[in-house]
């Protein structure tokens, strides 16, 4: 009887968690708008009419000469490190001002407009776009990342599926642990039950 109780009492206080891990598990596994909220922009690249002559004894591990909508741009590993360098000097590209980051951020969104629309304003080397979208650069590395509303709802859902309930990682954590303990004595006494019932059962037959 009392394994009945606690059962019944772990089961109603573990009941919310449940609906949370089944609601959110389903999205997971369907990823309703996953492939615009992580979909990944690469720099448009353009044809490269020209040749650079490199440096000997430079160190670089990596070379690679691209051409975008603002220029060519050379981009050299050292050291485990991507230096962005200006192919004519072969010194360090400094950053373009406002409204050549502009045309090189209208110039990676242009493929997916319904998504991204245009781009509403520059700010350092992050662009903000009239669909609620950031985007933002990677000078060094010409590499570009985007996020809007959605992953921040995605983000959200991941928080209440691992129980991450507080802005406080230690108390998440509790939180995390506490749900596991009651699930594997939800599961134990379950298993003890139903034992209990099918021995019950077969000594009145």
């Amino acid at each position: 009887m009392k394994s009945q109780k606690l059962h019944r009492y772990i089961g109603l206080a573990m009941l919310i968690p449940m609906l949370c891990w089944a609601a959110t598990g389903v999205v997971f596994f369907i990823k309703p708008g996953y492939k615009g909220a992580y979909e990944r922009l690469n720099l448009k690249t353009y044809p490269i009419e020209e040749t650079v002559t490199l440096p000997k004894n430079s160190g670089w591990t990596e070379v690679r000469l691209l051409k975008s909508i603002l220029g060519s741009h050379l981009l050299v590993k050292s050291y485990g490190k991507t230096l962005h360098l200006d192919p004519d000097t072969l010194e360090l590209a400094p950053i373009p001002g406002e409204s050549e980051l502009k045309s090189l951020f209208e110039d990676i969104t242009s493929h997916n407009l319904e998504r991204y629309g245009s781009i509403a304003r520059v700010e350092g080397t992050k662009a903000y776009t009239s669909n609620d979208i950031e985007v933002a650069l990677d000078w060094n590395t010409l590499s570009f990342t985007q996020k809007g509303k959605d992953r921040e709802i995605i983000g959200i859902l991941y928080k209440v599926h691992y129980l991450q309930w507080t802005p406080w990682d230690g108390l998440n954590q509790v939180i995390g642990i506490l749900g596991l303990i009651l699930l594997t004595i939800l599961s134990v006494l379950g298993i003890k039950l139903y034992i209990s019932n099918k021995r019950q059962v077969k000594k009145k037959t």
